[in-house]
């Protein structure tokens, strides 16, 4: 890439699977405002199912994504680097209630990092709105199989090229910043939402971790885009940053929309 190209077109890809808080809605208003910043690298410090990033249409020559979740970091490990085995792992599996709850007990531990991905990856695809924790086996009356190997095939071959040449972490945020941080690098945080701090396992994010996030964010050298939901105890903590209210709409499994307020903060 010449010195005076900061960035590339890519073309955008969809996530493998569901996962709760997946920005589905929120991730063209979101994109919009990277692709405005000039940036020479791009790190996600919670990349979930890389519903941001993989919906991306510019790149940088730096990308880097990261997920405290191990079964995350995995999952992405073995679609850039083991991508035919993967798929091979996955050729027989069908959508099963018995499967899911099979899968669900088993302890991720004592699997192959091959049999772990097709795992994770099989639980989020049937799993009811995304969840990570517990999860419980979605029903769509009007659609088929939700775990359709020949459908996710060519999803997974996207990703897979997508992200080739792509850092991919397993660290705590705070660890990932330090690392990463320069000038000319731009950091999205999709953290657990205000009030949601549990909804991706015990341990893994606090209350306490917002008013951190603040104070790491103000040393970075490089810039930033946090997306969270719109609440007066966020907009206190964030107070000094650039912060935007953003309207959106949810609906899940089908139902009413339910409106609600989000924030992007800049920095």
């Amino acid at each position: 890439m010449p010195k005076d190209i900061q960035t590339l077109p890519v073309h955008p890809v969809s996530p493998p699977a569901a996962y709760i808080g997946g920005k589905r809605i929120l991730a063209k208003a979101i994109i919009e405002r990277i692709n405005a910043m000039p940036h020479t690298g791009y790190a996600e410090p919670f990349v979930g199912m890389g519903g941001v990033f993989l919906r991306r249409t510019q790149k940088p020559r730096t990308e880097v994504i990261n997920d405290k979740n191990g079964e995350v970091a995995n999952l992405f490990r073995i679609l850039q680097r083991h991508y035919p085995q993967f798929m091979e792992t996955l050729k027989f599996q069908i959508t099963s209630r018995r499967e899911f709850q099979r899968l669900a007990a088993c302890d991720p531990s004592t699997l192959t990092d091959l049999e772990r991905a097709a795992r994770f990856l099989y639980l989020q695809r049937l799993t009811f709105g995304g969840k990570v924790t517990g999860q419980s086996f979605g029903v769509d009356k009007d659609g088929g199989g939700r775990f359709n190997v020949t459908r996710l095939g060519p999803v997974l071959e996207d990703i897979h090229e997508r992200i080739a040449g792509v850092v991919i972490e397993q660290l705590d945020w705070r660890d990932f910043l330090r690392r990463w941080d320069r000038p000319g690098m731009l950091f999205y945080l999709d953290p657990p939402y205000y009030g949601n701090e549990d909804d991706y396992g015990a341990g893994q994010f606090s209350r306490a971790d917002f008013s951190d996030m603040a104070m790491a964010l103000k040393g970075l050298k490089g810039s930033f885009k946090l997306s969270l939901n719109d609440r007066p105890e966020v907009r206190e903590i964030f107070n000094g940053f650039d912060i935007e209210a953003v309207d959106c709409t949810y609906s899940v499994a089908g139902g009413a929309g339910k409106k609600v307020r989000e924030v992007i903060i800049s920095g």
